[in-house]
C-alpha cells in the first residue's frame, strides 16, 4: 500500500465525511478507497472513522491522525512544490565535459553567452580528450564526438562535425596541390593520432568513389593546436576539424586541398547520465546547444567563439 496516498484519502474522506464523495472526486472506485483506509486502520491498529448510514466522522484518534496527516500533507506540497521550481530554474551547477579542442574553441565560448543569459548558473567544464565515466566522475553533461556505443547514457544529436584536409599555400606551390588523394602519398602528411591512428585518411568522391590513402609525415600529435601551428607553418598536409582550420582559412593562412572529395564526418551529441528525469536546466542549455550547432554552424567560427546563425537568437526555448 502506498501510504502517502492513503494518508491522503483518508484526509479527503474526513474532509467530505463521505467515501463516495471522496472516490469521485479522485478519479477512483469507492471500494478502492473504503478498502484502502480498512488497511490504514489494521496497519495503526486503532478505528479512525465512525460508519453510518448518514456518513462517516472521525473518531477520537481519527481526528487526532487527522490534524497530523494534514500537516504532513502540507509540508510534503510544499517539498514538492520546491523542488518543481528548482527544477524548472536554470539556475545552480553543471558540471560538463568535453574535448580540448572543442572546448576551447567552440564549446568555452557558448557557454559564456549562456551563462550571460543566466546569471544563477554555475558552470564546471573539464577538457579531456579521453573518455570521461559520467557516473564515476560525476558529470551531469558531456559533448562527444563520433558515433555513441549503446549504453543506458542519455543521448540527444546535436549536430556534424565535418573535417577538412587543409595545407599553407606556401606547402602546395613548392610540392604541387594535389588532384586526387592517391598524390597524397607523395605529400608530408602531419597526423591527428586521436582519430587517424591507423595512419590512413578516407576520402569520397561526389560521385561515390571510395579511396583509402596510406599516409606518412614528420609529426604525429594528438593536439589539433599543434597540428594547425605545423600546417600554417608549411610543414605538410594535415586533416583537421572544420572549427580549427576555419580562421586560418579565413586569413589565407591555410586552403583546402582537394575540395572535390569528403572526409568522414563526425556526429556530436550531447550525453548525460540517464535518459530520465533530466534536470530541466541540463535540457533547456541541450537544447541552446543544438540551436547553435545547426546547419554549417562552423562557417560562424571566430577568434572569439562562435555567433548565432542568421536570423537566430539568443533564446534558449
Amino acid at each position: 500500500m502506498d501510504r502517502i496516498q492513503a494518508l491522503r484519502l483518508f484526509i479527503r474522506v474526513v474532509e467530505l465525511a463521505s467515501f463516495s464523495k471522496a472516490a469521485a472526486e479522485l478519479g477512483i472506485g469507492q471500494p478502492a478507497v473504503t478498502k484502502q483506509v480498512a488497511r490504514l486502520e489494521r496497519l495503526l491498529g486503532a478505528r479512525l472513522l465512525h460508519r453510518s448510514t448518514h456518513g462517516v466522522t472521525p473518531t477520537e484518534i481519527g481526528l487526532l491522525y487527522y490534524e497530523k496527516c494534514r500537516l504532513a500533507s502540507h509540508h510534503l506540497d510544499e517539498a514538492e512544490s520546491v523542488a518543481t521550481l528548482l527544477n524548472s530554474r536554470i539556475e545552480g551547477a553543471i558540471r560538463i565535459s568535453t574535448s580540448v579542442a572543442f572546448g576551447r574553441r567552440v564549446l568555452g565560448p557558448l557557454l559564456m553567452r549562456f551563462m550571460h543569459l543566466h546569471p544563477g548558473l554555475q558552470i564546471e567544464m573539464g577538457v579531456d580528450d579521453r573518455y570521461v565515466n559520467l557516473i564515476e566522475q560525476g558529470v551531469d553533461l558531456a559533448i562527444r564526438m563520433g558515433r555513441l556505443s549503446d549504453s543506458t547514457l542519455g543521448a540527444r544529436f546535436l549536430g556534424i562535425n565535418p573535417w577538412t584536409l587543409v595545407a599553407s599555400p606556401a606547402y602546395l606551390r613548392r610540392h604541387g596541390a594535389p588532384a586526387h588523394p592517391d598524390d597524397l602519398r607523395a605529400l608530408d602528411a602531419l597526423i591527428y593520432s586521436t582519430v587517424q591512428g591507423d595512419a590512413r585518411w578516407h576520402f569520397t568522391a561526389a560521385s561515390g568513389e571510395a579511396v583509402s590513402v596510406p599516409i606518412r609525415g614528420p609529426l604525429r600529435s594528438n593536439s589539433l593546436h599543434l597540428l594547425l601551428g605545423a600546417a600554417e607553418d608549411g610543414m605538410g598536409v594535415a586533416v583537421l576539424p572544420r572549427y580549427v582550420a576555419e580562421t586560418a582559412l579565413r586569413r589565407g593562412a591555410l586552403q583546402v586541398a582537394l575540395p572535390d572529395w569528403k572526409l568522414p564526418s563526425q556526429e556530436i551529441h550531447a550525453v548525460y547520465p540517464s535518459p530520465r528525469m533530466v534536470p530541466s536546466k541540463v535540457s533547456r542549455l541541450i537544447g541552446w546547444l543544438r540551436q547553435h550547432l545547426a546547419d554549417d554552424w562552423w562557417t560562424r567560427v571566430a577568434e572569439r567563439g562562435i555567433v548565432p546563425p542568421a536570423g537566430g537568437t539568443d533564446s534558449t526555448s
